[in-house]
């Protein structure tokens, strides 16, 4: 599946710094000049945010059962939550603003629901990030501290960073940076085709 070392900490690291490019390009705000771009780069957005559940996915492929379940459940919650955010609040949101010429009071409650479904989202990466950093840690003791520090830290900054410059766009980074870090304890090739 994944050959060398660091091609796995570039396949691990290559949807966080996806999503920090995006943030660079997310409107900090939205209102009627930002409406169309904002609808169209959450369109955009709602196939690259399942990646980092996929990467979540495999890095606890050999993970003991106990923590690859729960961390599973907690990745497929991600995706579909903040998917939702991104529906809601991105998509919706956007369009309703540039129908109205501007912010109006639907909007606002758009986006209520929306970061309801966001907040959920992220507590569940952050989950599936403990899950992934207890496997790493059982598994590589100390060598995995680095990777878990950078990968905790992030996820906790996600809660209420989404992407945007200039937070969001570094917390993504630092996504990237924690699985890329923790990559290396992932099994060979063979054994993770089988899990």
């Amino acid at each position: 599946m994944i050959g060398s070392r660091w091609q796995r900490a570039a396949f691990f690291a290559a949807p966080g710094l996806l999503l920090a490019g995006f943030g660079a390009a997310h409107p900090a705000y939205l209102d009627a000049a930002t409406a169309g771009w904002w609808t169209s780069l959450h369109v955009i957005l709602l196939p690259v945010f399942p990646l980092l559940a996929g990467a979540q996915w495999l890095l606890l492929a050999s993970a003991p059962r106990r923590l690859r379940w729960p961390g599973r459940l907690a990745a497929f919650g991600f995706a579909a939550f903040y998917g939702g955010l991104d529906a809601v609040a991105g998509i919706a949101a956007g369009t309703v603003v540039h129908a109205q010429h501007g912010a109006t009071p639907v909007a606002g409650a758009v986006f209520g629901i929306g970061d309801l479904l966001g907040y959920i989202g992220s507590a569940c990466f952050l989950a599936a990030g403990v899950a992934i950093v207890a496997a790493a840690a059982l598994r590589a003791k100390w060598r995995a501290a680095p990777g878990a520090v950078v990968l905790l830290l992030a996820s906790v900054s996600f809660l209420d960073s989404h992407i945007f410059w200039p937070r969001g766009v570094f917390t993504m980074i630092g996504v990237a940076a924690g699985m890329a870090l923790l990559s290396p304890v992932l099994p060979r090739e063979e054994r993770l085709s089988a899990a």
